[in-house]
Formats: structure tokens, sequence, C-alpha cells
């Protein structure tokens, strides 16, 4: 069917509301539109959905999600005898239209027989990772589109171990999915019939209380906290998300006294007035907050993305301004501090590992190399670090220490299976009491590890290809490092490439090949003679295509400039293809 036979069908089809007629009815004479509408269907990928908010086959509505939510039903009927008891955990952020979506997602399943577990009001998504598995749920859904700007929302699945669905179970979902025959087949209920029912149940401050305990469970040095605690200053933004609740509470519960919130970003905010962008990887979210900090004399400033997984901060640095971290930074220090205290107390696994992404700092390795731990490389992407744990228990061969990747996010402990920023928060206060214990700043812990280890650095460039022509952009530039891959790299020879399509990588220089023990994926990795390393692949939640780097220099300027340097090479490299 064509896209326009697509947008009739919705005008006039019997299952759409009148509120959705309307919307589709003003823009009857903008072709490029109701194309951008209809042009296909939004994508059920291997995470779930994630798109603009809007009427149509390619956006985020009712009628999506509830298809969405009908192939998860049918494959959890068909692969789960036990599934419709066992439930699904149901969890949403701030996002406009998430508590409707959330509400759609259960009253489908329920309609299908099958218990839905869901939260009273909006909470993290490392909340609903957890509660999948204290529920003993055979799956969970939240609705969130993470850091994406205000007119996206999502549905991300997970499996009854708390992770996001792996492969091949994603696939199999995927398949359900698009075997539903059109909208019509989407089964439904009445709210009040399912909660007398006992299908549609409501969940909260239970679920809320096991997850909390679980969080401070991972603190390290509660005495330093106690012995900071009056003088030390944290200013925290949840950037208009689900933080604001828990990461107060798990801050004010292990003893941190002086936590001043963002007013203009406390309150749950759709729209995300104040920043547009809700990422704490982006410096000017933290506008607001460097000015309060400078009020309050703040030691540290937190913040937290609108689905609370993800944490940025900032610190001072040597002349006394406030700098933003980057995710690498962040999980470096925490790695370095969950490392060195629990072999220092005695605590720390014989057998213990470290989880990173390919695309993440390079530093971990010698951090991981100097406690004895072992670091595993996985793609990119929280859930392969969620895999990665629960291999790790059914083996027994490694026990999970810690876990992060680039991109702000970082997870201790196995009570949940995707990365949390309510533990991080926790954690990068008490990282700042114990640096603040010594006299020091957690800049000074920052340069320590850069004079101990090595001053890497490691950047990203986003290059953003909106609509059909975007998509055919981002499949053309792949397909064309592929088919001329390049030999080097500011005049630094390629020795690895890797392609995570194939099944072996090559050493360009050698000659010899190593296996490729990781799934497939569209990613182009390059390791240069000298140790620095780029990373191409497209995104997959956003229409862009990311280059990552990462170098090493002698010092903090020279991997500055040579950090800047790649950044440039890279970005110039891809626009002209």
């Amino acid at each position: 069917m064509q896209y326009m036979e697509k947008y009739e069908s919705w005008l006039n089809g019997s299952c759409f509301d009148e509120q959705t007629k309307a919307e589709l009815k003003a823009i009857e004479n903008d072709d490029k539109e109701i194309k951008e509408r209809f042009y296909k269907d939004l994508e059920f990928g291997t995470g779930g959905l994630r798109g603009i908010i809007g009427a149509g086959t390619n956006r985020m509505n009712i009628y999506t999600v509830g298809k969405a939510t009908q192939g998860l039903a049918d494959y959890i009927l068909e692969n789960n005898p036990k599934g419709a008891q066992m439930g699904v955990a149901i969890a949403y952020d701030s996002r406009n239209m998430s508590p409707e979506f959330a509400k759609k997602t259960g009253l489908t399943l329920c309609a299908n027989g099958i218990k839905a577990y869901v939260f009273e009001s909006l909470r993290p998504t490392p909340e609903l990772s957890f509660a999948v598995r204290y529920l003993g749920c055979t799956a969970g859904v939240v609705v969130t589109a993470s850091h994406n700007p205000p007119e996206y929302n999502g549905y991300k699945v997970y499996w009854q171990d708390g992770g996001q669905v792996p492969y091949p179970r994603d696939e199999a979902i995927i398949e359900k999915v698009n075997a539903v025959a059109g909208f019509n087949a989407i089964k439904t209920m009445d709210y009040d019939e399912a909660v007398a029912k006992g299908l549609y149940v409501t969940i909260g401050k239970e679920v809320d209380d096991e997850y909390i305990k679980n969080v401070k469970a991972q603190s390290l040095n509660p005495d330093i906290v106690a012995k900071t605690a009056d003088s030390l200053k944290i200013v925290y933004t949840p950037l208009h998300g689900t933080g604001n609740i828990p990461v107060r509470r798990v801050l004010r519960e292990t003893g941190f006294k002086n936590v001043y919130v963002v007013p203009e970003q406390e309150m749950p905010d759709g729209n995300f007035s104040t920043v547009g962008y809700p990422n704490p990887e982006d410096p000017k979210a933290f506008t607001l907050a460097i000015k309060l900090a400078k009020e309050v004399g703040a030691d540290v400033i937190i913040g937290t993305d609108p689905d609370c997984d993800r944490v940025g901060v900032v610190v001072k640095d040597s002349k006394g301004e406030y700098i933003v971290l980057t995710g690498n930074m962040t999980g470096a220090l925490l790695t370095n501090y969950m490392l060195s205290q629990k072999k220092e107390k005695g605590i720390l696994p014989a057998n213990g590992a470290v989880v990173k992404t390919i695309v993440t700092t390079e530093m971990i390795r010698p951090i991981a190399a100097e406690y004895g731990v072992k670091l595993f490389d996985v793609l990119t992407g929280f859930k392969y670090i969620g895999e990665k744990i629960k291999q790790f228990e059914e083996t027994g061969e490694y026990t999970f220490v810690f876990g992060f990747e680039e991109s702000y996010g970082c997870l201790s402990g196995t009570y949940a299976r995707d990365k949390d920023a309510v533990v991080a928060s926790m954690l990068v206060a008490e990282l700042t009491a114990f640096y603040k214990n010594q006299g020091k700043t957690l800049y000074d812990g920052l340069i320590e590890l850069y004079e101990k280890y090595g001053y890497y650095r490691e950047g990203i460039t986003s290059i953003t290809l909106k609509g059909i022509e975007g998509v055919e952009k981002i499949k053309y530039i792949m397909d064309t490092l592929r088919k001329n891959p390049p030999k080097d790299f500011i005049g630094n020879n390629v020795m690895w490439l890797r392609d995570y399509t194939k099944s072996e990588f090559k050493n360009l220089i050698t000659g010899e090949t190593e296996k490729n023990t990781l799934p497939s994926s569209n990613v182009l990795h390059y390791t240069l003679e000298n140790g620095d390393w780029v990373c191409v692949r497209p995104s997959g939640t956003e229409p862009k295509i990311k280059i990552y780097y990462g170098v090493k220099g002698t010092g903090l300027s020279d991997a500055a400039s040579k950090l800047e340097a790649m950044g440039s090479y890279m970005k110039e490299m891809i626009e002209k293809l």
C-alpha cells in the first residue's frame, strides 16, 4: 500500500478516533508531511519503538503502541505458557503521551489475558528493570525516548531477567509485531473491567522501597560520607524527568545533607522547556545548574536525563571553573573507585569482571589490569552489558563488579540489568566525599588517573540526517566505507579493521585474523598503529550517523589537540561522502 492510500485509510478507518482524523485532515495539502508519516511503518527494532509523536504509521501514537503490544502479547502467549499469569511490568517517564501509552500497553495486554503491573506514576527506567525481576514478570515495558528531543517518545521491551530483549528473542518478537494484521487486530479492554478482573494492577511504594534498598547497598564508604556531610554541597537537576524523587531520596538516606535542586528543572515537563534537548551529554543542559552551583559554592553538579538512566557530572577544574565531565571521565573515575575500594576492603572478587562497550575509553584496560580483574568489551548499548551479567550468573566463571558505556550510563550491582543514574548519582556524590576527605576535588582525582594510566581522551561527532533522504544517505556512507576502507587516519595507519557484520577481523599490517565473538552489527571499528581508534555506526534510536574516536596524548594539552584534530578530520571525511 502506498503512503497516500495509508493516509486515506486512517482518515476513513473505523478504528481511528476523531482527534487522530482531525490531526491528519489538517495536513491534507502537505504531501511531504503525509509521506513522512506514512511512507513506512514505525520500525519495531531490537529495543522496541522510538519516533516522533503524532498520527500516522511512522509515528508514535496509541495505535502503533497498541500494535507493538499486541505483537508482544502474541509472542508471550505462544512461547511461555505461564507468561500470562507472570505478567508484564510497565513504567513510563515524563514525556508527552507517556501515561497514555503506558495505559494503552497495559489494557492491550489485559485484553489478551496477560496481567499488567503498571506503576502509579512516572519512574526511572532502571527501576522497571528491577521490577521485572522483583515481581517475577515474564517481560517489562518502559515508555521513554530517553534523552531525545521533546517531540519524541519510545517503547522499550525487557525480558524476565530484567535486561532488554536479547538476540534472537528480539527478532522473534519483531516478527510477531509485523504479523499483526492491521490496527483492527489490536485487542483492548475497558480499564474498570481490567481492574475488576485483577488483570490491571497498580504498583508503587513497595517496589520503590526494595529498589532503593538495593541501590543503597552499593555504597562503599558511608563513614566518609558522614565525615563530610556538613560541608559537602551538591547541586542536582533531574532535567524535568523521573530522577527527582528517587535521586533525592537515595542521597538523603545515604547521609548527604546539602542537596540543592535546580528549581526551574525540578518538576516533570514533557516539553523540557528550559533545555529543549534534555541530555546530560550536552553542556548547555547544565546552564541553570552551574548558575545555582556558583551561588551556593557546590562541590559537584549531578544531572540525570528524563528516564534517569544516564548521569552527567560537572566539577570545578584547577582554575575553579565548572566543567562538564564526559561519560568516559565519569566512568573511569567510578571504575577506579569501585575496584580500589573493594580491594582495600577485601571484597573484590577473585574472578571479578568489568564490562564496557567497544566505543568506551581504553583507559579502563590498564585500570582493570592494575586490580587484576577481567575486562570485557561488548557492542554499543547497555543491553549487551546486561547480557554479560546474566551470562556470568549462569556460568559462575566471573563476578560482575561494574559496567559502563561512554554515553553516560553505568551500573554497580546486579539488582538491575540496565544503566542506572540513581545508583550513579549516589556513587558520584560518595566519590566527591571520598576526595573531599583528602582535601581534593573530583577534578584532582581525574588528573591523578591521567598521570597514573595515561592521558586518554575520547570524542563523538554526530551528523543528523533526517527523513527518507537521511536514511538513504546513512546507508550510502556505511556502504562506501565498507567498499573503500580507509588505510589511515591523519597519517596513522589502520592496523585492525573490525567490521562487525563479518565473522572475523583482519590486521591490515600483519595479515593475521581474529574471530568476531560479538553479534553481527552495522559497526566499523578501526584501531590505528599508534593505539588511537575510530568507530562509525548509525544510531539505533535517532536519525544520525555517529563517529566515535579515542586518542592518547603525552599530556592534557597534547591529548586535547590530538582529539580536536581527529574530530575535525572525521567530520570532514564523513561529510565528503
